[in-house]
């Protein structure tokens, strides 16, 4: 009698050897005395058909991985979950995989009762008598030991794995039973189920409503089924017992051609292909290299990051409120992000400051510098782009999310210095004051009312730079120039409350206060009272950016402008779905400022001529810088800012340093301001991002303000309105929807991030404390 295969043969369901019929009637009774006795004796018999139960994929309750994906519902970002599994009903595979696994595993499978009884009673036998344990299993066999986690190779779990195969064939046709199977065993690489096989090896599908370009193949599926009789290297010796995947080793490729070969074999015996076929199929040498993180691709990279505010966002919704994360995780679910991968490709390229494609400025600086960028469309606050750190797993320098708990965690806040000063303006012109007004602009100017004065610890307010106007500046001369006094002056007459109401209606959520005695500022939320109450916690320096803001609020804020005065919620989720059912979808709609046209119109036209904010891709575009000095220093900054927009995109860049140390140039300089570090960041961003996005600039040109009752000024602006403005558009229009993709649904190293003390506290990097001047440029 030859050998016959172990637990895991090549042959199963071939059948052992003949003999002479007495002697094999004589081995069999033998055989069934043994086993008999050996079942009587476990109470197997009778306690484990009627008693065992049968843990089917419902009971099982699988976990699945959960794909997110990039806004165009296609290009996977990120895979989560415990297991990369994706389950796809028998019904809609391909036949590839099918029939190659049975040729693979069980060539008797949709004529056998589930059961290799021969093979169960050699294992007993070869137990029993204390030789190699050894025994063929069926699908149905191996489906149930995955299903109850039987593991070794033992005659009582032989026998209890043989009880359930043949109850869960009673119950269930080999259509279903091979879908389970096929669901449910590993391939190897964390690949849980064929479909996840296909995507990890092949970067394909099962599906067989997928283009047949994109579908598994045969030659490709008996590659994979090959993989199930080994799924990793044996660790004890991953060289000599390396297992089937290819792409390991030249053994494990022998192994793995060899196999195919078997398959072949099988699926010629089978029907499953002519001998003609057979004979042209190539073994495919497309099987992707090893990835260490495939099946978690995202986590650890800057879309970790966009991750972390998607499962953020979606805790706050109906459908998984209250719920943990495995629910999300382990769900199955298809998230569809707002993020562009061509913005959000352009967004790293830019504020990735370790690469060679950042600006050539902030390219090879000390390791503490650190940049992040956050792109919002207007109209509809879709993150388009988001960059917050070079680790998902690291510090999120550019917002804040809840985590699994609810609090608040991450520290991406900022002193916004002069580029809060967009918010100051638009408050001016919402309560009809023409930026051609003039304003008191010495160099150093006491405010009383403000405890300004020389007498008082922070002393009068003072420009840090000159403009030629000065003493007697226009609004948007001193916006140009970024001067502290007149935009204290105007903060005085605005009122804080009034300044902070319309930096809260345009999209800042959230502001850092100081509190005495305590060493870190704290979070406020500003949606949470009425924002007069809220003010008293603030003093008029809000007015010069000295509270800490998110780069991330920073940039709604500007695409409310870009809007035209709609804001709309920044949000990083589109659409959750599992199978055809859609469980979440985003909720597009906007709030009115209540700023008419001419005051955008202003705000435009004052913006526009930061010189710091001017495109050179025939874009209009308007903008603002902002620093903000290190203690009392008047020469070294900490916080260096840049935000602006056009008509089809917003954004904000912070550019400073993990420690909380000022910004010090490899060539040991401390002149490193808004319109030298995190300006250029910002310019190529917006530059690289509307080129990839397609869009005509001329459907979104600026309106041109009327000045009502206050001729122009004869002062040149620095830089003039377009020659041929667009006669179609007055102002750039406010989308509906998203113009950068369609919606995808037909139907140093950084410090650890702090821990939150309290709902409304979020934790930012040490840093000293904050100057009351800041730099404007």
């Amino acid at each position: 009698m030859r050998v016959l295969p172990t637990d895991d043969n090549d042959g199963a369901g071939a059948g052992a050897a003949r003999t002479p019929g007495r002697k094999r009637r004589r081995q069999r009774f033998l055989i069934f005395l043994a086993v008999l006795s050996l079942l009587a004796g476990s109470g197997l018999l009778a306690g484990g058909y009627y008693f065992d139960s049968v843990p089917t994929p419902t009971d099982l309750k699988l976990p699945e991985s959960t794909t997110v994906y990039y806004a165009d519902g296609r290009t996977p970002m990120a895979t989560l979950g415990t297991e990369n599994r994706t389950i796809v009903p028998y019904d809609q595979m391909n036949d590839s995989a099918k029939q190659a696994i049975v040729a693979a595993e069980d060539r008797t499978f949709w004529t056998n009762k589930g059961i290799d009884f021969s093979g169960v009673l050699r294992a007993a036998w070869s137990n029993l008598t204390g030789g190699q344990r050894q025994g063929a299993s069926t699908i149905t066999q191996q489906y149930a030991r995955v299903a109850a986690d039987l593991r070794g190779v033992t005659y009582s779990r032989k026998l209890r794995e043989a009880v359930i195969a043949w109850k869960l064939d009673d119950k269930y046709s080999k259509e279903e039973i091979l879908g389970f199977y096929l669901n449910t065993v590993p391939f190897g690489r964390g690949a849980y189920g064929i479909e996840a096989a296909a995507q990890t090896y092949f970067g394909k599908t099962v599906r067989r409503d997928a283009p047949a370009s994109q579908q598994l193949t045969q030659a490709e599926a008996m590659v994979l089924c090959a993989m199930v009789k080994q799924p990793e290297a044996d660790p004890a010796d991953p060289e000599g017992a390396p297992g089937y995947d290819p792409r390991r080793n030249a053994r494990a490729r022998q192994n793995s051609i060899d196999r195919w070969n078997y398959i072949r074999d099988g699926m010629v015996k089978l029907g499953y292909l002519t001998p003609e076929q057979a004979a042209n199929l190539a073994y495919p040498d497309t099987v992707k290299p090893i990835d260490p993180n495939a099946g978690r691709s995202g986590l650890d990279r800057p879309t970790g990051l966009v991750v972390n505010h998607v499962l953020g966002e979606l805790r706050q919704t109906e459908p998984f409120k209250g719920k943990p994360d495995e629910v999300i995780r382990d769900g199955g679910y298809k998230i569809v992000t707002t993020v562009d991968k061509r913005v959000q490709e352009a967004a790293e390229a830019a504020a990735d400051i370790r690469r060679d494609t950042a600006p050539e400025a902030v390219r090879d600086q000390p390791k503490n510098w650190q940049a992040a960028l956050v792109a919002v469309e207007p109209g509809t606050g879709r993150v388009l782009g988001y960059y917050g750190g070079d680790s998902g797993t690291g510090a999120d320098y550019a917002g804040w999310y809840y985590d699994e708990s609810g609090q608040a965690h991450g520290f991406g806040q900022h002193p916004p210095g002069s580029s809060f000063k967009v918010y100051d303006l638009a408050a001016a012109v919402e309560d009809k004051i023409s930026v051609k007004r003039h304003f008191d602009s010495p160099e150093t100017k006491e405010f009383p009312a403000s405890g300004r004065t020389k007498g008082s610890p922070a002393g009068p307010i003072r420009n840090a730079e000159h403009a030629a106007c000065q003493p007697d500046c226009a609004l948007w001369e001193a916006t140009v120039a970024s001067l502290n006094v007149t935009y204290f002056e105007l903060t005085e007459k605005l009122g804080v409350a009034k300044v902070m109401d319309m930096a809260k209606r345009a999209g800042v959520d959230s502001m850092w206060e100081t509190v005495k005695g305590n060493p870190q500022p704290q979070r406020v939320d500003l949606r949470d009272k009425p924002i007069n109450e809220v003010a008293k916690r603030f003093s008029t320096e809000v007015g010069i950016g000295q509270y800490g803001i998110t780069v991330q609020d920073h940039a709604n804020g500007m695409a409310t402008f870009a809007a035209g005065g709609k804001r709309a919620e920044a949000h990083f989720v589109r659409s959750v779905t599992k199978g055809d059912d859609k469980i979440y979808n985003e909720q597009l709609t906007t709030a009115d400022l209540g700023l008419d046209d001419e005051a955008i119109n202003q705000l435009d036209w004052t913006l526009r001529r930061v010189k710091a904010a001017q495109l050179d891709n025939g874009w209009d575009s308007a903008g603002k810088t902002g620093t903000w000095q290190a203690g009392q220093s008047t020469t070294q900054n900490v916080h260096t800012w840049m935000v602006g927009w056009t008509g089809a995109l917003a954004s904000a860049v912070w550019l400073g340093t993990t420690d909380g140390k000022p910004l010090k140039t490899k060539n040991g300089s401390y002149e490193v301001y808004g319109s030298t570090g995190p300006g250029p960041i910002w310019r190529q961003f917006m530059e690289q991002a509307t080129a990839a996005l397609k869009l005509d600039p001329d459907k979104y040109r600026f309106g041109e303000p009327k000045f009502p009752g206050d001729a122009p000024s004869t002062t040149g602006p620095t830089r003039p309105a377009p020659a041929n403005p667009s006669p179609t558009f007055s102002r750039r229009p406010t989308p509906s929807v998203t113009p950068s993709s369609p919606d995808p649904s037909p139907t140093p190293s950084d410090p650890p991030t702090p821990t939150p003390t309290g709902s409304i506290s979020l934790s930012p990097p040490p840093s000293p404390p904050p100057s009351r001047t800041p730099r404007p440029r």
